[in-house]
């Protein structure tokens, strides 16, 4: 059993928060287009310019993803089930992220742009992941 607002009450609050970070998109907007800008405010290297740009551009590109996990995740842990998100990180960003991150970097010769990518996937494979555990609704049966 939910805590005492009850299951419907918590799912609810989850699908009203997910939709909140529909502005999440805005900020990964921004983050692309003014990508150059915002990296000169911390080098002047070119060639760290030239990765930190690359970098910003690929990884802001799944923001609503990102806030969308971000907030389905942390509703499992408002609801008491804090074994569920520890799963899904772990299997999203150790399992998978680290070795495609060494994949994509070193084995398709992608250098940085490879663990840019990687991030993305993780971020965005946790993200769908955790909507999906959501949806099944075991996370309702925790008692707090």
């Amino acid at each position: 059993m939910v805590s005492r607002v009850g299951a419907d009450a918590v799912a609810t609050v989850g699908l009203t928060e997910s939709m909140l970070t529909m502005s999440s998109p805005a900020v990964g907007l921004t983050f692309v287009t003014l990508a150059g800008v915002l990296e000169s405010t911390f080098t002047n290297e070119p060639e760290v310019a030239s990765v930190a740009s690359r970098g910003l551009r690929i990884i802001a590109s799944g923001f609503l993803f990102y806030a969308y996990g971000i907030v389905v995740t942390q509703s499992f842990n408002g609801a008491g089930d804090t074994w569920t998100p520890t799963i899904i990180n772990l299997l999203g960003f150790w399992i998978l992220a680290v070795p495609l991150a060494q994949f994509l970097a070193r084995q398709l010769a992608l250098g940085p742009s490879g663990v840019f990518w990687s991030i993305a996937a993780a971020f965005s494979t946790t993200a769908v992941s955790a909507a999906l555990v959501f949806r099944r609704g075991r996370w309702k049966l925790k008692r707090v």
